[in-house]
């Protein structure tokens, strides 16, 4: 199961205490898929098929899946559907409300990228002795955010964050090297592209503006999830015969509902 480096204060008697916790809802996702084999287990006898039961790792650094494919997971017997659960937090619905995603495009493409500048380092009383990477990387981070202002257009849904920022260990001294690291989601393959073209060309760019290099690495990636709309539409219809239409609704009776409540403010759909 995954985890992030978030401390848990829930003060519930499972809370983590090691300094990571299940944030994203991977220890529950654990549970729910194994009661569901149990519940299969249990009818096994009117099941026509095969169904296997996924438990995917290393889902937070986009490696998981693919690591699954290639050891063989949707073969013997080949997977012909699959159908994946994601819990949620901030809904304004009880627990055990299900939302069914729509068919077409449901999950952005996501990219990790590492940017390495490197200067050379010196004492702080004597800045013009060294390269400052630290003034290199602050003007790169500032520079990629106007790649979705200036260079995308109003319907190209993306998102570049910057998430860590790491350089030096005194306060009187100027570093060798800066490292950032950040992530990319897209829906478009071409803005995907532009989009990593152009943090390359503005990471390098900037760096040489202030006699620094930047070298850019990226990491891990996976791509759009499109949903089949067969598949979309009966995960839909099954969701509300066996919950009720007031405890399972897909994303298009959400965004319905939320035109009636902009005025308010209470609902929000996030992407």
């Amino acid at each position: 199961m995954d985890a992030l480096p978030i401390e848990e204060e829930t003060e519930e008697d499972f809370a983590s205490v090691n300094g990571c916790m299940h944030a994203c809802g991977h220890d529950m996702h654990t549970a729910m898929l194994l009661g569901a084999a149990k519940l299969l287990k249990m009818h096994e006898e009117e099941i026509e098929g095969t169904v296997k039961l996924m438990f995917q790792p290393a889902e937070e650094i986009f490696e998981g899946s693919r690591n699954m494919i290639e050891s063989g997971l949707l073969n013997d017997p080949d997977v012909d559907a699959a159908l994946m659960v994601h819990v949620t937090a901030g809904m304004p619905f009880e627990a055990g409300t299900v939302v069914v995603a729509d068919a077409g495009v449901s999950a952005p493409a996501a990219d990790y990228f590492e940017i390495r500048v490197q200067g050379t380092g010196c004492h702080g009383s004597m800045p013009n002795m060294g390269v400052d990477p630290l003034n290199a990387a602050a003007h790169i981070l500032l520079a990629l955010q106007e790649i979705h202002s200036r260079e995308l257009a109003m319907d190209d849904r993306a998102v570049l964050t910057v998430g860590t920022l790491h350089a030096g260990t005194a306060a009187n001294a100027i570093p060798d090297a800066a490292v950032m690291g950040g992530s990319i989601r897209t829906c478009d393959e071409e803005v995907r592209s532009l989009i990593k073209e152009r943090l390359v060309q503005i990471a390098e760019g900037t760096a040489k503006v202030f006699r620094a290099e930047a070298k850019v690495t990226f990491g891990s990636g996976c791509p759009t999830l499109v949903n089949d709309q067969e598949l979309s539409a009966c995960a839909e219809t099954y969701a509300k015969e066996l919950l009720g239409r007031n405890r399972a609704f897909s994303v298009r009776d959400l965004n319905a509902m939320s035109k009636g409540q902009k005025k308010s403010g209470s609902m929000r759909m996030r992407w």
